[in-house]
């Protein structure tokens, strides 16, 4: 029997044709709101998500729950986020959490032959991490591993002001022939449930599948 999913989709405009990637998401996770303008609307529309997401706790618990997802509002703006899914669950007793967020860019040099080989190496220089190229059913692709430093907001952390928490992720990026390049990555605070979300992750990745406007499956040439 196969866990329950959910599917997501992401257009992507092409002179010779729209290219669709799909992805299919565990139902650990929730979707963040990114599509509304309104402020107002998102923070309700966040406190809705929490009272599902953590329907036995108090509103207080709520609150701080989507404080907590406003609080990266700004980065999923900042990185032109096209989708980003929330997990909140139980790893040997410890609450660990993990996001998922899905963006693209396009190739400074669209033209390249191997952009996987352009991609391995620009994180390469970048140093921020394990960088492998890997095959997916879609096609060839980038991962790079590794650990980030970030802060909390001061807003929701008991002392008041800002700290810093360590970041673990699992970046993939996946260059399509039109020259943009799908960047999904899994990211967590919590290291007792790396081993956990990586498991997810990895099926996520390996779920991701391209079609043309028509329907018709694509695979990404070598």
């Amino acid at each position: 029997m196969t866990a329950p999913t959910t599917q997501e989709e992401l257009q992507i405009p092409s002179g010779g044709g729209d290219i669709y990637v799909r992805w299919l998401m565990p139902e650990e996770f929730w979707e963040i709101p990114l599509t509304v303008e309104d402020l107002d609307h998102t923070a309700e529309l966040l406190l809705e998500l929490a009272q599902e997401v953590l329907p036995s706790a108090d509103t207080e618990l709520q609150v701080e729950w989507a404080a907590m997802c406003a609080a990266n509002y700004d980065h999923f703006l900042y990185a032109g986020i096209e989708y980003a899914g929330f997990c909140l669950v139980e790893v040997d007793g410890a609450r660990c959490t993990a996001t998922v967020a899905v963006s693209k860019f396009d190739l400074d040099n669209p033209d390249s032959k191997r952009p996987v080989e352009l991609l391995a190496a620009t994180l390469r220089n970048l140093d921020i991490g394990e960088v492998s190229e890997i095959e997916l059913p879609c096609g060839p692709a980038v991962s790079c591993i590794g650990n980030r430093q970030g802060s909390v907001d001061g807003a929701l952390t008991q002392s008041g002001v800002d700290e810093p928490v360590w970041t673990s992720f699992i970046q993939v990026q996946v260059p399509l022939t039109n020259g943009t390049v799908i960047v999904m990555e899994m990211s967590t605070p919590t290291s007792e449930g790396w081993d956990t979300f990586s498991k997810m992750f990895a099926g996520i990745v390996r779920g991701i599948r391209l079609f043309d406007a028509s329907g018709t499956p694509i695979v990404m040439a070598k």
